[in-house]
């Protein structure tokens, strides 16, 4: 298989995993997908610019890079049809989804290092979660096994539970809260003890186990008016979650929740994380580090100052800071081919610039407002475990 090819089955692979986890609900991990599609795309246009099929390509990209936005602005998904009657977890013809196609059981290949920043974060997970599975006689009295991640979305926090996920080779088990909400109200509590089954079975089998659970909120929220359903959903949550957190003696389960809104959730739920981490806003350091990582690939021109963009670009979140680069090359790509160049075969696309880049910041402003970030704070300050 040459090169092209396999890039096009690359971005083809990751563009079809997308579109399922959107179509479920699982925004975080749809966003990583949409992402790595986009990036493929542009690599294939960028190696073979004299590709007929690359006009396509580019437009395939700015749709999936509109998709992106609308996720992270919490549009509003269409409307999932309610099936009244679930017959053995089966899909019905009104659109019910069944306990397989509501979980993510095949972790991304996140490493580390491609989580950029976030130290703090990054050592608290490190002392609950990795360090005890590669030594776990040094911990007499146990380690956390609930770990939950909040701040404003785009930040890191479902990278960071699949770049914990690969490090320890665990089993990782995706699911989002809003899905289970919506979907699994007629088997619900069969559906969650079979997945915390799932997750003792391989900790069993000596392959540790990570629960990630989106959307916290939706599942574990204050909720005025409540159906029956909803409240059993919630209460087989709390006990599978108490019998890893205390009674799970060696085993290593856990459970890693995020939530773009702590502040919406029960004492009751909170008080089971005994990790509590704040993932912030990427401060210049971190934004300057991304800059770099996003535009290696990308042909800049001689003025592109990083520092002045990091500058510039404070209160952006790292989703951000990826949409300004990924934006700024579809802008001179989209050039390229509306000039007709592309039929020269020799042609390729002008150098990033400066002001490409302003341009796009300029057109952009930043997904977090400073109100929601003084309310993480608060939260921060009153409810924090690291």
């Amino acid at each position: 298989m040459s090169a092209s090819q396999e890039l096009e089955k690359a971005a083809t692979n990751y563009a079809l995993e997308a579109v399922r986890l959107d179509k479920q609900g699982s925004r975080g991990m749809a966003i990583t997908m949409y992402q790595k599609a986009i990036e493929s795309l542009l690599k294939l246009v960028q190696l073979y610019p004299e590709y007929s099929l690359n006009k396509v390509y580019i437009q395939r990209a700015i749709a999936y890079q509109e998709r992106i936005k609308a996720l992270q602005g919490a549009a509003p998904m269409p409307p999932q049809e309610e099936a009244t009657n679930v017959e053995g977890g089966a899909k019905t013809s009104q659109g019910k989804s069944t306990y397989e196609e509501l979980i993510v059981t095949e972790k991304p290949n996140v490493k580390w290092e491609e989580v950029i920043g976030l130290e703090n974060a990054k050592k608290a997970i490190k002392e609950a979660i990795v360090y005890p599975v590669q030594r776990p006689d040094l911990f007499p009295l146990g380690w956390p096994r609930g770990i939950l991640l909040f701040g404003p979305p785009g930040c890191g926090k479902t990278l960071l539970a699949a770049a914990v996920a690969t490090e320890i080779d665990a089993t990782f088990i995706s699911i989002d809260a809003a899905s289970i909400m919506s979907k699994w109200l007629g088997e619900a509590e069969q559906n969650v003890a079979k997945l915390f089954g799932s997750a003792r079975k391989s900790a069993l089998e000596g392959k540790p186990a990570i629960v990630f659970i989106d959307e916290l909120d939706s599942l574990m929220g204050r909720h005025s008016n409540e159906v029956g359903g909803e409240v059993r959903v919630r209460n087989q949550f709390l006990k599978e979650t108490d019998g890893i957190i205390d009674k799970g003696k060696n085993l290593h389960v856990y459970v890693i929740g995020a939530t773009n809104k702590p502040w919406d959730l029960d004492w009751a739920f909170i008080r089971r994380f005994q990790k509590r981490i704040l993932v912030p806003l990427p401060d210049h350091h971190t934004r300057l580090m991304m800059f770099k990582l996003y535009t290696s690939h990308l042909k800049l021109a001689t003025d592109v100052d990083l520092h002045e963009l990091a500058r510039i670009s404070e209160g952006f979140s790292g989703s951000d800071i990826r949409d300004v680069c990924q934006s700024a090359q579809l802008k001179i790509i989209g050039e390229f081919f509306e000039s007709g160049q592309a039929a020269n075969k020799l042609a390729k696309p002008r150098f990033l610039t400066m002001d490409d880049f302003r341009q796009i910041l300029e057109e952009r402003k930043p997904s977090v407002s400073l109100d929601m970030l003084a309310l993480y704070n608060r939260w921060f300050e009153a409810f924090k475990a690291l």
